[in-house]
């Protein structure tokens, strides 16, 4: 699968983003191992000596001090996202489909009215991933305690899409291309 999403822009030049196709026969530890290769490639990219990502207690990835990052991936792709110098990252990306049930359970009626195509600018699957970009970043350092996903805020102003919760809140660039979509959210 020959993919080449380009990184949205608005996004901070000193970001590395690295994608690897998952091998077949694409199970839990082919695409383990697809974030892995890309979680180096992207560390590699951006600098790093250390480019060993071992999981923490939790499962989340630990990336190596200075070098904040998040890995995400479908059956067939896998994507990581480093930047240095942030406080934490997320990335997503999606290849499912959203229905209008699931988009009903996880986008607010404000969200589902203001964002989603045709009046937004949006489709359900970027604002989907965009969630979880968010949540990865925001939930990456634990002040935040357990919460959902889908309690997270989505916002326009300006051109650019907010996402809050509590009293928190960060830009998250999204992307599609095909049938995937790609969202990214940087914690400053």
């Amino acid at each position: 699968m020959a993919v080449e999403l380009e990184v949205p822009a608005g996004i901070n030049a000193h970001m590395s983003m690295e994608i690897h196709p998952v091998p077949w026969p694409h199970g839990r530890a082919q695409q383990f191992e697809a974030g892995r290769l890309a979680a180096a490639a992207a560390l590699a990219a951006a600098g790093s000596a250390d480019r060993v990502v071992p999981r923490d207690p939790d499962g989340r990835p630990r990336f190596p001090p200075g070098f904040p990052g998040s890995i995400s991936h479908t059956e067939h792709l896998a994507v990581t996202v480093v930047v240095p110098g942030a406080e934490a990252v997320g990335v997503d990306i999606e290849n499912a489909v959203v229905t209008e049930r699931m988009a009903r359970f996880v986008f607010s009626e404000r969200e589902r009215r203001t964002l989603l195509a045709p009046v937004g600018a949006y489709l359900p699957g970027e604002l989907f991933a965009a969630k979880e970009a968010a949540f990865k970043a925001l939930n990456g350092l634990g002040a935040l305690g357990d919460f959902a996903f889908w309690r997270i805020g989505l916002s326009r102003s300006g051109g650019v899409l907010t996402a809050s919760y509590r009293k928190e809140s960060l830009p998250v660039w999204v992307r599609s291309q095909a049938d995937l979509s790609l969202a990214v959210a940087i914690r400053r």
